[in-house]
């Protein structure tokens, strides 16, 4: 498990580094600059979980479809954005299409495909997961990975996505992100940032880099080899059964 650190040792941190004496609970200071790092550093958390999709939010969704659905499908609670070409249906053993555009949808809707559709399709609409055909058929699992936007822990171990004492945990890397609240608040303060905003970006360029390690980088036309490609390499039906 990657280290984590709570949100008062990381504040605390920064203020060593910009010349504020550390104190026992930032969250609770009257000090002008710990109340400003207390908002910065939320600020900070929120912007990082829209700059990859770290392994530690990756969390997975699934949906079991019904013929008497409509095909609309609330969303979690905590999702930020799906991971791309992760959807699937588990039950077929076929990806799922999408996210469709706007046009894509109203041409299924307008041709009215639905008895020729071999494959589910979706799109995310008004914060809600709508899958095509509507009707759905019974019984599909669908299954997609997501990005969670909770980037904090609080003792009961609950996940949301503000620090709010100095006990919670933040889940992101601890370097990454005490690097970016120096940035943000030396820039609060309208003082000179460029050292610091360097450091932060070769952080961030390594931690997004190591984060999920890389893949062996392939010459070939097809990223699918060498798994069985559900388009190109496999039958409709009758494989493997």
């Amino acid at each position: 498990m990657a280290r984590q650190e709570t949100a008062g040792t990381i504040i605390n941190r920064v203020a060593v580094e910009v010349g504020l004496r550390q104190v026992s609970d930032p969250f609770s200071s009257i000090d002008e600059g710990f109340s400003q790092m207390v908002g910065l550093l939320n600020v900070a958390g929120q912007e990082l979980v829209q700059l990859d999709d770290w392994e530690v939010l990756l969390t997975p969704f699934t949906q079991v479809t019904s013929s008497a659905d409509s095909g609309v499908y609330p969303l979690p609670d905590d999702y930020d954005r799906f991971v791309g070409q992760t959807g699937w249906d588990q039950s077929n053993d076929v990806p799922i299409i999408g996210p469709l555009s706007p046009q894509d949808w109203a041409y299924l809707e307008g041709r009215d495909l639905a008895s020729d559709s071999i494959y589910l399709s979706y799109r995310i609409y008004q914060s809600q997961l709508e899958v095509y055909p509507q009707p759905p058929p019974d019984a599909v699992n669908i299954s997609f990975e997501y990005i969670s936007r909770n980037w904090v822990q609080q003792a009961d171990t609950t996940k949301v996505d503000l620090c709010t004492v100095a006990g919670d945990t933040v889940l992101l890397d601890p370097l990454l992100m005490q690097k970016f609240l120096k940035v943000k608040f030396l820039d609060a303060k309208n003082l000179p940032s460029q050292a610091a905003r360097i450091e932060f970006e070769n952080v961030l360029q390594n931690r997004v880099g190591n984060d999920n390690g890389a893949p062996i980088l392939s010459a070939s036309r097809s990223r699918y080899y060498p798994y069985l490609d559900a388009f190109y390499n496999t039958s409709d039906t009758g494989y493997g059964r």
